[in-house]
């Protein structure tokens, strides 16, 4: 098995190089307009910031989403755009970046996500729901895990983890291992199916049907680790699963924030 091929996603859906610079010109569509705190630090590395944004009206709580990019690439600003479905539905949307691989190990990102997320959870009161993808997925499940320290876990009602990573043994075997520098013991802390869900978050895995068989595979495996619903999204692939997120009535949007 060629591992990194199969970890490969943007070669092998069909316009693939055109979702990046659309999520980019989205995103600075969205900035432009949205009622928004921004740059809001929760550390003092350069990148440890996070922007806010907010309804009009009162706020029914903080939304938290965490971007992919395999913990080596992206940035929030990228994906402001996919604010617009947790903010149309009245809650607070936060949008963390991060130290990238190689400069932080993935423990090291693990642990920023959660102060970006304790500092957030200070700013806006209220119920907090998480979403992630890909690396993201991975790491809003981590949250989960009792061996993360995150003070705001016991207000977390929702969590979906989008096309995560669930096992990280399996990045040992790609030459993208050579940024993420894993060896096998932070692989198998860093894994959120090897660990016990300890929070009564109500977790639905999401992926789409035509993703890499791969990335079906680790949602499947994290859904029968937690015993937790699945919700394999029928011809939908690694780039186009999170359209649902600037939809504040779609399918994605009521399995984060719930249906009411």
């Amino acid at each position: 098995m060629d591992y990194d091929d199969a970890y490969e996603n943007g070669g092998h859906i069909p316009g693939g190089d055109s979702y990046p610079p659309r999520w980019v010109a989205e995103a600075r569509a969205f900035r432009a307009t949205a009622r928004a705190e921004l740059d809001i630090p929760y550390g003092s590395e350069p990148r440890q910031k996070m922007d806010i944004f907010y309804p009009e009206g009162d706020i029914r709580g903080l939304m938290v989403f965490v971007h992919g990019g395999y913990w080596k690439a992206r940035d929030r600003k990228d994906w402001s755009g996919f604010a617009a479905g947790g903010v149309a539905r009245g809650w607070a949307v936060a949008m963390p970046s991060y130290t990238l691989a190689p400069e932080a190990r993935i423990s090291q990102i693990t642990a920023e996500v959660a102060v970006a997320i304790d500092t957030a959870a200070r700013k806006v009161a209220g119920p907090i729901c998480l979403a992630g993808h890909s690396a993201g997925g991975h790491l809003v499940a981590r949250m989960l895990c009792l061996d993360v320290r995150l003070t705001a876990r016991d207000r977390i009602a929702r969590c979906v983890p989008i096309s995560p990573v669930s096992d990280l043994r399996e990045m040992l075997k790609t030459s993208m291992n050579e940024d993420l520098r894993l060896d096998m013991a932070e692989a198998e802390a860093e894994s959120p199916m090897l660990h016990r869900k300890a929070s009564d978050a109500a977790t639905t895995v999401w992926v789409g049907a035509a993703e890499r068989p791969v990335f079906v595979q680790h949602a499947q495996w994290l859904a029968h680790a937690w015993d937790c619903p699945i919700e394999v999204v029928p011809e939908r692939h690694h780039f186009d699963i999170i359209d649902g997120l600037a939809d504040p009535e779609s399918p994605l949007m009521q399995a984060i924030l719930g249906s009411g």
